[in-house]
């Protein structure tokens, strides 16, 4: 089938119309497994990062400690961007097993690392790792998750990066418990802990399918209804299925190149990219602004020991992880636009208050661990709601490297300069100047609720198709594959 083809297919409504099943879970579980080590990732070095400046370990500064948070985004940024890429480009399935494999080789070395320059090195590849994860990760889920469940699902799959906090803040006691662990060792098995994981998911990642919805967008329809015709036989087992729906018109279509990318992102579809560009900006910084350099306040300002962080950090990741879960279904319910700029105004004025009492030392650790508990259960579904909005509202064709584009910006813009700076303003010792860059990311937070209310899409319960809409041959533009036939390949 030539590229700009056009067609009549079942299979996405099929796929829509299918109940929750066994099925889902273990894609969610296979999937999810991304998020859940990118958050066991940040809080190891949260909770090591007193550690890694201590004589016995790599003996890092304030600034090297946030300078290797940065190395790992830029990594993130890099490798979202080129796996978003090949993900479009070879398949959701390929990119699986490939940015796993980097990730687990990356967290070896990481555990292993003698310097500075290793530490950061090996910290950007994991990054690279995990951001290819993220591109590929959210474009298989919200094209295999039934319309009416996708908020909650995407949500809920985006807020077990806070379990993996939560597993990290647990392990992080014991490691660096010199009761237990001799501190010099502890720091490397906390890393090692993040290759364990990722082991035990890889026999499970390769049981998943290729997105059937990507290979009709290659024109592999046979293919798609293979993969399709398992699913449903998989899911029928545990319950009846709906009538099969009726077909929907699409439109065959080649490998975007960057530039058809952007022509799609700011010519036909420029309000939403704004929209992305807001709500992925302001979380990113918000979130590293604060928890890269958690475990630092901790010791800085309450006089925490390095090993009890993860005590603070344990609840903080509850907090976080509960916040998609009990939020989640209204984003399906009361709809996309009226929650997402809900929850980032009500982020924004928890952030600034709680800001302002840590300013005015009317906080001890508690208190300031039991605030950011309240500010971040609204946070983590705002911030999760981000990558929902940047995953749903664009074609196919180009989705992972969408979802890549916007994760890349927001990252680079929010993400990695608020770690770096955020440890400058700490190692001043000033309260006042800490104070200065909780206002930024609340201010940045109330700016994308507005722009959030004013652009915000009603994508809630609406197939994928119709959000995008099944544009005209003519706007393949500059699609590397429009002028001859797309070749076969395998799912």
């Amino acid at each position: 089938m030539r590229a700009g083809t056009q067609f009549e297919s079942s299979i996405p409504p099929r796929l829509d119309r299918l109940p929750w099943s066994p099925w889902h879970w273990r894609l969610v579980v296979a999937l999810g497994i991304a998020w859940m080590l990118d958050g066991l990732e940040v809080t190891i070095v949260g909770s090591v990062a007193s550690v890694l400046g201590e004589p016995g370990t790599l003996a890092l500064s304030y600034t090297q400690i946030g300078a290797a948070g940065s190395a790992y985004l830029a990594g993130a940024v890099v490798g979202s961007l080129f796996f978003g890429k090949m993900a479009d480009h070879f398949g959701r399935k390929r990119l699986f097993m490939v940015t796993l494999g980097l990730y687990l080789g990356a967290t070896v070395g990481t555990a292993l690392s003698w310097g500075f320059v290793s530490f950061a090195v090996f910290r950007a590849l994991t990054g690279a790792g995990i951001g290819g994860e993220a591109a590929a990760m959210h474009s298989a889920i919200d094209e295999l998750i039934p319309a009416r469940l996708r908020g909650r699902v995407d949500l809920a799959i985006n807020g077990t990066y806070w379990l993996g906090t939560a597993i990290g803040a647990a392990a992080s006691l014991v490691f660096l418990d010199e009761r237990l662990v001799p501190r010099a060792i502890g720091w490397r098995l906390a890393f090692g802990l993040g290759a364990t994981l990722g082991f035990s998911i890889v026999l499970v990642r390769r049981c998943l399918p290729e997105s059937p919805r990507w290979l009709l967008l290659r024109g592999r329809v046979e293919q798609a209804e293979s993969v399709v015709s398992r699913i449903e036989q998989d899911v029928a087992r545990g319950c009846p299925l709906p009538p099969a729906p009726g077909a929907v018109r699409l439109t065959a279509r080649g490998s975007a190149t960057f530039s058809h990318v952007a022509h799609v992102l700011f010519v036909e579809y420029p309000r939403r990219t704004a929209l992305g560009l807001s709500l992925m900006i302001a979380q990113a910084f918000a979130y590293n602004a604060v928890f890269f350099t958690y475990a630092l306040v901790l010791t800085r300002f309450y006089g925490v020991a390095p090993g009890r962080v993860g005590l603070y950090l344990l609840p903080f990741a509850i907090g976080n992880l509960c916040g998609p879960f009990v939020l989640g279904p209204l984003f399906d319910t009361i709809g996309r636009r009226k929650m997402i700029a809900s929850t980032y105004a009500v982020a924004a004025l928890l952030l600034a208050g709680t800001g302002w009492g840590f300013a005015h030392g009317w906080l001890d650790a508690v208190t300031q661990t039991i605030l950011w508990c309240i500010v971040f259960f609204v946070a983590s579904a705002a911030a999760s709601s981000a990558y929902l909005t940047v995953s749903e509202l664009f074609p196919v064709e180009l989705r992972s490297m969408a979802v890549a584009f916007f994760y890349a910006v927001g990252t680079g813009v929010g993400g990695l300069a608020a770690p770096t700076l955020f440890a400058k303003l700490i190692a001043t010792g000033s309260r006042g100047q800490v104070f200065a860059g909780y206002l930024v990311g609340a201010g940045l937070m109330a700016a994308a609720a507005g722009v959030a209310w004013w652009l915000g899409i009603s994508a809630e319960g609406r197939s994928l198709e119709e959000i995008t809409g099944d544009r005209p041959p003519e706007s393949l533009g500059g699609a590397e594959s429009a002028p001859r036939p797309l070749r076969p390949e395998r799912a």
